[in-house]
């Protein structure tokens, strides 16, 4: 894992430049985590940068009122800040997992971080930066439970996963075939379900659970089980004529090798006590196609 110390003189520098440029007021929270000073109001760019980010992932993307918080949200915030935007200058937009593509190619949005994994096919109508991170499909359990230890242990129990989703069915498909599968509308519903005694396990990608866990009346009562079988690499979304590729990819290099990345990740999910794959993260971004 690299830890590299970087200095941030040209964040400083334009700190000194730019101090009399004027912010469009935003209401994103400005608690970047390790984001530099230069960064946290207006940075150098002129005007906004509409960033996508889910609101309803804790640990992740979450809106709280005026407040967006989550390591996507913190991640983002660095990389615009990187890129000029201070955090005035962040329009955040809601970006569902269906409406991802659509948000990039019709410009309502100018990249979007929001669990977003890099496939082949997504890379036919959007490009990507990065990764950022490499999440793994995972089991969220009760805290005490030390039965299930992977998929293979879900033989005869209950496993939540969101309507929709394909990762319980992978599991039965893949794994067991004996797992009763229940859905929600949501994953709080499945842990709810969870910390109930209604199903054995919830599943998705592990930061997500992870997330999940993490939250205040979930600490202590369940736990991610560690054992991811699947990867899954989570890259910075952008419109297929975005130019902003490897300035994007140098961001995320500094990030990761300066510290942040890691102060980041435990700020916002190391409550839950999980622990990223080390043989996969931090992730080195690919090169730009």
């Amino acid at each position: 894992m690299r830890r590299g110390r970087l200095v941030l003189a040209l964040a400083a520098a334009a700190t000194l430049t730019l101090a009399g440029c004027s912010s469009d007021g935003g209401d994103d929270d400005t608690d970047a985590g390790a984001t530099s000073e230069a960064t946290e109001t207006s940075g150098g760019a002129e005007g906004t940068i509409k960033i996508g980010i889910k609101f309803d992932q804790p640990g992740l993307g979450f809106q709280d009122g005026s407040e967006y918080t989550g390591f996507d949200v913190d991640v983002a915030k660095f990389v615009a800040g990187e890129l000029g935007y201070g955090e005035d200058q962040i329009e955040w937009v809601q970006s569902p997992s269906a409406q991802r593509e659509t948000l990039l190619q019709n410009g309502q949005v100018d990249m979007i971080f929001a669990t977003y994994s890099i496939t082949d096919k997504r890379k036919e109508v959007v490009s990507f930066a990065g990764p950022y991170f490499v999440a793994g499909q995972d089991l969220l359990v009760a805290a005490d439970d030390d039965s299930i230890t992977g998929p293979e242990d879900l033989e005869g129990k209950n496993l939540c996963s969101v309507t929709g989703s394909t990762s319980a069915q992978r599991i039965k498909d893949e794994y067991a075939a004996g797992t009763n599968l229940l859905e929600q509308p949501g994953y709080a519903e499945c842990v709810t379900a969870l910390t109930a005694g209604t199903v054995d396990a919830v599943t998705t990608d592990d930061i997500i659970l992870a997330g999940l866990a993490a939250v205040p009346a979930n600490e202590g009562k369940v736990k991610v089980v560690g054992n991811p079988f699947s990867e899954e690499n989570y890259g910075v979304g952008l419109p297929k004529e975005s130019d902003k590729c490897e300035a994007i990819n140098e961001a995320i290099t500094k990030m990761i090798e300066d510290g942040t990345w890691q102060e980041l990740l435990d700020k916002n999910v190391g409550a839950s006590g999980y622990k990223a794959n080390e043989e996969l993260n931090p992730p080195e971004p690919a090169a730009c196609a």
